[in-house]
């Protein structure tokens, strides 16, 4: 099973609650780093501020918060509040509140969940871009060093988001590598 940012994180919750899964391909999970106060602060908020404006039905509000702590420049969102997609993110929306319960930011601060990770018994691989933030490199190693059967790989010149053509070769190479690891 292949996960994507919080997908990563529901794929290590489902492998670590006992899911029959042969493989786990964890892509760019977004934890914050255990040692980083201000990104453990930031996920709490995030989570908090989250739950209160989705309690509101406040769903445009919801978009932008999320856009805004990803990093989007304010006028990017302005820009894309004026366009149809407005409507569709907005629908979207209550999803923000699972992303945010999967990656933990109120109960832990958005770190990794390294109890679980330890419950995880199938080989997994964790990905991360080479040119992503550096933290995120950190935090995909340290999550491949809390699974038993891990392994971290950078994929070289690549940020959060990997073209297929890259992607789709380590993947299958994983999934289908019975020697692995």
């Amino acid at each position: 099973m292949y996960g994507h940012s919080s997908g990563a994180g529901l794929v290590l919750r489902a492998a670590a609650h006992g899911l029959p899964l042969g493989k786990i391909a964890l892509h760019g999970p977004p934890y914050s780093p255990d040692g980083d106060e201000e990104g453990r602060r930031t996920a709490r908020e995030y989570g908090e501020d989250l739950e209160a404006i989705l309690s509101e039905d406040r769903r445009g509000d919801a978009v932008e918060l999320f856009m805004t702590t990803v990093g989007m420049p304010q006028e990017m969102i302005e820009g894309t509040r004026r366009t149809p997609r407005w409507a569709e993110l907005e629908a979207l929306a209550p999803t923000l509140a699972y992303d945010s319960e999967v990656m933990g930011d109120t109960s832990r601060d958005g770190t990794i969940p390294v109890g679980e990770a330890s419950k995880v018994t199938v080989p997994a691989l964790v990905l991360t871009g080479g040119a992503d933030y550096p933290w995120m490199i950190d935090v995909g190693r340290r999550l491949a060093e809390a699974v038993a059967n891990g392994r971290h790989r950078v994929l070289e010149g690549q940020e959060h988001a990997v073209p297929p053509e890259v992607l789709v070769p380590v993947l299958k190479d994983f999934f289908t590598n019975r020697a692995w690891p």
